[in-house]
């Protein structure tokens, strides 16, 4: 991650599962201002193509999580404040509702990339729960409380950890321990026990598979994990195949897809802007979103399938055919379900239709490629 990533601190912290990660035979590397598993004896690939077949336990504990809470007991208060931030519709979530949004600079840059979510439990409906990036959690928590109004307050959930498991195998798994899980929709959420353990669940994940992401106890999370791998159908997963399955699923990584140099309509995240909010704005950065939507920005994020077997990666020069500089690779790597190189970047708009070919400058000599539409692999994730 680029702009407020952590991974070259002196002190490197550890996930409530770390002591479990070194049991299961991972190596573990510094990641983000912690000591994360970049992959277990099964190796990436492996683990790569075992989440798009069956189950895989993700450990996100290293995002950050909070609250936002209207000391008036006021759903409405919490979401108002919330959209001088993000430009997406807070005011409209229901209870149990969630959805993927940004945090922008003044100047339309992002910030970062987070879920924003209503609690759909009794009591707590007016309560804001957000999921941020590790490597700038503490400059967004640092960013919401610069903006925070009197009446609102910002709880940082320092005893919660984040599992995520991911797969189509996923749903049996957990449906097991909550009955309701198998017909929730994707991008909703519900509080409620998991055998003794209470857990917010959401049905999203970051791996264009249907699963959830759990967020439980310090104290609950190793149990929940031990439970979870007492089937047949989860494995670990580490930070190796969880790379290359959102890229699969062309899904932005912050600091190499989107930073503070990207608007959120450049990198195509447009959808995640309800209609409304383009046109009324009132959010950090909106200037140039409604700009960037009016004019059509410069440049575009897209798909690109490299021809052979060699990954083109983060960094590696684009080219037109007749040899001019274009663009540039964000994220690049093999795609193991795709059964081939992917990567995305950055091109000119002229050059950015599916099916444009391209050359990509890996080691000094051009080698063909070409514009495809994104995702690489199907999503699979449940509307119900």
């Amino acid at each position: 991650m680029k702009d407020c990533q952590m991974e070259n601190t002196e002190t490197t912290l550890k996930t409530k599962l770390y002591d479990m990660h070194v049991a299961h035979g991972a190596k573990m590397v510094p990641f983000a201002g912690y000591e994360m598993p970049v992959q277990y004896p099964l190796g990436v690939m492996k683990e790569h193509l075992h989440c798009r077949a069956h189950a895989g336990l993700f450990d996100v504990s290293h995002m950050g999580q909070a609250f936002i809470i209207a000391d008036d007991g006021a759903f409405e208060t919490a979401a108002a404040f919330m959209e001088t931030l993000v430009p997406c519709d807070v005011k409209s979530l229901e209870p149990g509702q969630q959805r993927y949004t940004q945090f922008l600079r003044k100047d339309g840059g992002i910030l970062d990339d987070l879920m924003v979510s209503r609690l759909g439990l009794d009591g707590h409906q007016h309560w804001v729960y957000l999921v941020v990036n590790a490597g700038c959690k503490m400059q967004d928590f640092a960013h919401i409380e610069a903006h925070l109004p009197d009446g609102l307050q910002l709880k940082i959930l320092d005893d919660m950890s984040l599992i995520a498991l991911q797969g189509p195998k996923a749903v049996d798994v957990v449906s097991k321990y909550i009955p309701e899980a198998a017909t929730m929709p994707f991008m909703s959420s519900l509080d409620t026990p998991l055998n003794d353990m209470w857990c917010h669940i959401s049905r999203s994940g970051y791996t264009g598979e249907d699963g959830y992401e759990i967020a439980v106890k310090h104290t609950d999370v190793e149990a929940m994990c031990s439970l979870f791998l007492s089937h047949d159908e989860v494995e670990f997963i580490g930070l190796g195949a969880r790379d290359s399955l959102r890229l699969e699923a062309g899904l932005c990584l912050y600091g190499h897809d989107i930073d503070t140099t990207t608007s959120p309509i450049e990198a195509g995240l447009i959808w995640s802007i309800q209609k409304h909010r383009r046109v009324e704005g009132g959010f950090l950065g909106a200037e140039r979103v409604q700009k960037d939507i009016a004019e059509r920005p410069p440049r575009r994020r897209v798909g690109i399938q490299p021809e052979g077997r060699a990954p083109a990666r983060e960094g590696t020069i684009i080219q037109n055919m007749d040899g001019k500089d274009i663009g540039v690779i964000t994220s690049g790597g093999f795609g193991p379900a795709h059964g081939a190189p992917v990567a995305m970047g950055y091109v000119k708009r002229r050059y950015s239709r599916a099916g444009t070919e391209i050359n990509l400058m890996i080691r000094g000599k051009a080698k063909p490629a070409k514009i495809i539409k994104l995702p690489f692999v199907p999503s699979n994730f449940y509307r119900g």
